[in-house]
């Protein structure tokens, strides 16, 4: 365990959703204001904004990847291709930990549907499940970044 994913599970149980909170950790590494990092991630979160697609601790990785080994040259494809080949192996490493990188996979339940997102709630796996995902995906995350 980090003190960077201690950090990414408290701001999740203080209220951020699963991509801020993964997105934000990072903030000071790349020298950028952390709530402009937790706007940018907001939408993501949820399995992107309660839409029953990819797990917004997943999203906020990607993010992050992105701003690490990205590339901002139009037309740059090598520069693409190596940032690619970190979030396939992201999604690689989190899929064979957690079974999927799906939300609904993820949580049991289907978010894009309001009575079972209120199930899910009442269940509390967001608290449970999600707290696990989001200190996964930073500890992930590291690995991959001090690796590549």
């Amino acid at each position: 365990m980090s003190d960077r994913s201690d950090r990414a599970v408290q701001a999740f149980s203080g209220g951020l959703n699963c991509a801020q909170a993964v997105a934000s950790a990072f903030a000071d590494e790349f020298g950028l204001n952390e709530a402009v990092v937790r706007k940018l991630a907001c939408g993501f979160g949820g399995g992107l904004a309660h839409t029953d697609r990819t797990c917004g601790a997943v999203s906020g990785a990607v993010l992050v990847l992105g701003l690490a080994r990205g590339t901002p040259v139009p037309g740059d494809r090598e520069g693409k291709e190596r940032c690619y080949a970190l979030v396939r192996e992201f999604l690689r490493r989190f899929g064979d930990r957690h079974g999927s990188v799906d939300c609904t996979a993820l949580l049991g339940y289907d978010l894009s549907d309001p009575r079972s997102l209120d199930a899910a709630r009442e269940a509390g796996v967001f608290s449970v499940r999600c707290t696990l995902y989001v200190r996964d995906a930073v500890e992930i995350l590291e690995d991959i970044l001090q690796r590549s």
